[in-house]
């Protein structure tokens, strides 16, 4: 079984087309996208359990250059 979440990224200004195709060549990354609001861009990443999606958004999308912060959201099922 795969998990899913969602991370939230906040870029710094003039970075966020450059970090956001630096996130979409991340294996596991299923979509990144620009968005309106408290963030800049939400990606949708794929791994086959918590622990690996940690890692996606820790050790890969946070070490981009201009990213601020992250907030990562496990999906669940209800």
């Amino acid at each position: 079984m795969s998990a899913k979440a969602y991370v939230f990224i906040e870029g710094a200004a003039g970075t966020i087309p450059a970090i956001q195709r630096r996130i979409n060549r991340i294996q596991g990354v299923q979509s990144c996208m620009a968005v309106t609001g408290h963030f800049d861009l939400v990606a949708l990443v794929e791994g086959e359990s918590e622990v690996a999606l940690s890692k996606i958004s820790y050790s890969q999308i946070q070490m981009i250059e201009g990213v601020i912060r992250t907030v990562t959201c496990n999906v669940i099922e209800l």
